[in-house]
């Protein structure tokens, strides 16, 4: 890790960094961020419209544990809480589910989890040289008819 798996300083959080590896402009990758993933649907997706539609996915974390997944299906103007499915563990993928009934239309469909410290997804992307923590509100696009 000296040259590789580093990041610049301060742009993620860290809560059990390794300060004896850090420099005054970089530091090593020590902790997983939060993020989450729809794993039932793909981008451009056809449901059928006024239909109960079932999102599902999974959430992840550095090992405080996740406390919330919300989902938004108006392009993040709300989010509402998702089912969250057993607590396997440290470290562990936690799955979740959001039922809704989608007009007809074409609908953005955005995923976010938020963790025990309330450390959450950005709504973009942190740039980065390497592309490291590539952890942005994960959105598709469905279309109902």
């Amino acid at each position: 890790m000296t040259s590789a798996y580093r990041m610049p300083k301060g742009i993620f959080p860290a809560v059990r960094g390794f300060t004896s590896q850090a420099t005054e402009t970089n530091t090593p990758i020590t902790e997983i961020v939060t993020n989450s993933l729809i794993t039932n649907l793909v981008d451009g997706a056809q449901v059928a419209a006024g239909q109960p539609l079932e999102v599902k996915g999974i959430a992840w974390d550095g090992g405080f544990g996740i406390d919330t997944v919300e989902v938004s299906v108006d392009e993040g103007q709300s989010w509402r809480p998702a089912a969250l499915g057993e607590d396997l563990g440290q470290f562990s993928f936690r799955p979740w589910s959001y039922q809704f009934a989608p007009v007809a239309g074409t609908h953005m469909v955005m995923v976010k989890a938020t963790n025990r410290l309330g450390q959450s997804q950005p709504r973009e992307p942190i740039p980065n040289p390497a592309g490291y923590h590539h952890n942005p509100v994960q959105t598709i696009s469905i279309a109902a008819a």
